[in-house]
């Protein structure tokens, strides 16, 4: 690279859409997204952190709506759209970060609650699903558009606890599905997942992990390579599942 070279984003002015954008990963992801000079709407239960988000957020220059509601509920979703449609012109950007629920249920399926294991799929996918469903519509009308949906190295391969392996294996499925899907053929939109391994967040401690960094990642460096998935910069890579585990995942 010669001196003086840069690499330019192409964000500056879009608008971005982070679900569970509060705290941890996605949180990181919104902060990025509006250093590159996007506009940013997020939305989570937690009302005090959603605050404290934007707050970070507008220093940067950059306008923010935050919502607080919980994604799984189908309504709390279109009002969050409403919300974000009556202040935003469109929507470039959606980041399916919401999710969790890795730790929920027993050691063992046979005395694990079904009830837990739809929880873990409704909390991840159908989240994943609704935001979706209503994003691509504006993103092919404007011929651009970036969906990234935040999964797991457990979504790639087995590890995880199994209702939480199948969750995020069906998100990295959906987002596949969707690039190859003829309908968005030449629509400009491209959808990617991004599969963090062990990520240390200040509320959830971390015990040993098998990196061959020796250490476990941070929010910022996901929210480096999201960022770069929905740049223009990235307009080829469509369906693809990006690891960021430091090495953690066995398979290739």
């Amino acid at each position: 690279m010669g001196k003086g070279w840069t690499l330019n984003l192409g964000l500056k002015g879009k608008y971005a859409v982070v679900t569970g954008g509060s705290r941890g990963i996605g949180r990181a992801i919104a902060l990025a997204l509006a250093q590159e000079g996007c506009n940013i709407a997020v939305c989570a239960r937690n009302k005090p952190d959603l605050d404290k988000t934007a707050r970070e957020i507008e220093r940067l220059g950059v306008q923010c709506i935050t919502v607080a509601l919980d994604v799984t509920d189908k309504w709390a979703i279109e009002g969050f759209y409403r919300i974000i449609l009556g202040e935003f012109p469109t929507i470039h950007i959606l980041i399916n970060n919401v999710g969790g629920g890795g730790t929920w249920g027993k050691e063992m399926i046979e005395e694990t609650p079904l009830y837990d294991v739809s929880a873990v799929f409704e909390k991840n996918v159908w989240a994943a699903v609704k935001c979706t469903v209503m994003a691509i519509p504006l993103m092919k009308k404007q011929k651009w558009g970036r969906v990234v949906t935040i999964a797991s190295m457990y979504g790639k391969e087995a590890g995880g606890k199994p209702w939480f392996t199948m969750a995020k294996a069906a998100e990295i499925a959906l987002m596949k599905s969707l690039a190859k899907d003829n309908f968005l053929a030449g629509s400009g939109i491209t959808c990617n997942c991004c599969s963090p391994g062990h990520v240390l967040l200040p509320d959830k401690p971390i015990g040993l992990i098998n990196s061959p960094l020796g250490r476990p990642g941070t929010p910022e460096e996901v929210a480096d390579a999201v960022v770069f998935l929905c740049s223009e910069r990235a307009s080829l890579i469509n369906g693809c599942n990006l690891v960021c585990d430091g090495g953690e995942s066995f398979s290739f």
